[in-house]
Order: structure tokens, then sequence, then C-alpha cells
């Protein structure tokens, strides 16, 4: 598998590149983002860790870009940055994971593994891991999800919320226990994160923003499947 690393520390990028060597992955280490983002052009990524903090684009900025071009694969921001509304931002821009530095370099080895788990399609299709809700087919064990027979390309984290709400159908799912289930981590009052990624699986499901079809919003209370 290759991991694309950018860190203008260079300390901190070939540290990172010993650990994840060590586990046997591939690495595009770059420490500049003009490097960083021809290589993502170029080569087949499929997890990237970003620091925030790079000259030229940010790792904000390249989040955005990876998203805009429909890449899919897990992304973890690193930052020396500690306030909440920064993860805040990188959660709600499309990023799966976010550490601060200075960082753990085994616990961020634990969580490229965790984030490629999510990523990684199974080759067994079973039909115990369908579920079929009006068109849409969302096969849980293959991580894909299908809208009229066309296939849709969901993030790791927006196929999770997806997953986690049609396997409450009827039920109404409030923000805090979807952040507190997908992200698991404590949820943040007061921030849009979820919202934010609730409109982009909204999106590429083509609802109708006033009549959605799929995902309902109880308002005050949280969302829902039917």
């Amino acid at each position: 598998m290759n991991i694309l690393v950018l860190d203008d520390e260079k300390e901190i990028a070939d540290l990172v590149e010993v650990y994840l060597k060590v586990e046997g992955y591939n690495i595009l280490k770059f420490y500049n983002s003009k490097d960083a983002l021809n290589a993502i052009d170029r080569e087949k990524i499929d997890l990237a860790i970003l620091d925030v903090m790079v000259d030229n684009v940010d790792g904000f900025e390249i989040c955005k870009i990876i998203r805009e071009k429909n890449l899919n694969f897990p992304i973890i921001m690193l930052t020396a940055k500690i306030e909440d509304k920064d993860k805040i931002t990188g959660l709600s821009i499309g990023a799966d994971d976010y550490m601060t530095k200075p960082f753990n370099p085994l616990e961020l080895l634990a969580r490229v593994k965790s984030a490629l788990r999510r990523y990684t399609k199974y080759n067994d299709i079973n039909e115990e891991n369908l579920i079929e809700i009006e068109g849409l087919v969302i096969d849980e064990k293959k991580h894909r999800c299908l809208l009229y027979e066309k296939e849709i390309e969901f993030t790791p984290i927006e196929f999770d919320i997806l997953l986690y709400l049609a396997k409450r159908r009827g039920q109404v799912v409030s923000s805090e226990e979807l952040f507190e289930k997908v992200w698991k981590e404590k949820y943040f009052d007061s921030n849009n994160t979820v919202m934010v990624h609730i409109r982009r699986i909204r999106e590429k499901l083509n609802e109708n923003t006033k009549n959605p079809k799929f995902i309902k919003t109880v308002w005050g209370v949280g969302y829902k499947m039917d």
C-alpha cells in the first residue's frame, strides 16, 4: 500500500517513514506541497498523512483538493495547533483523523491501520452484508454503495455514517451519537462536522434538499433513514 507523507519538518517526516516502512508500507515522502500535489495526480495513493502548516498550499487546502478530485482514500492531518476549531475544520473538509504534534509514532501507526481497515474493500460478496433501501444498495463487507446499480464513491467516514443510519432505519440518530460512533471521539458542542458530511452524502445521492428521499432531518433531534 502507498502512503503519502507530507511534512516540512524533515525529522518528523523521516520518523513517520521509518515506523510505517517497518510495517511494510510503501512511503511517498515529501517536504513541500508542490511535490506532494504532483504525486497525488501521478500515483495511486491508499492513505495520506498531511501536515497542516506547510508552505504555499497548506494541509487543509490539499485535503480539499483531494476530495474535489473525488479521491476517497483516508486522510490523517498532523498539526501543532491544538484548538478544537482547527480539528473541526479538518474533519469538516473531508479528513478522517487528526493528530496533534508532538505525537507518539505508535499511536499514529495504530490510526493508520484503523483508517486503512475502513478503506479496504474485501473480496467476498455475501447477501447477508447487503442493505437495500429503495434502489440504494449498501454492501457492508466490501464498503461499496450502489444507487440504481451505479456505484457511488464515498469516503470511509461518509460510508460509515450512511451505514450507521441504514442499520438503524426508522430510528432518529442524533448528531452527537453519529459523531461519537463514527469518529469514536467525544462530541464537540456546536460543531457542524456531522451536518457537513450529511450534506456531502446527500449531494452524492442526488438528494432533493427540500425533500430528501434517503436521509431525513428531524429538526432539533437528528437524522433518520426510513
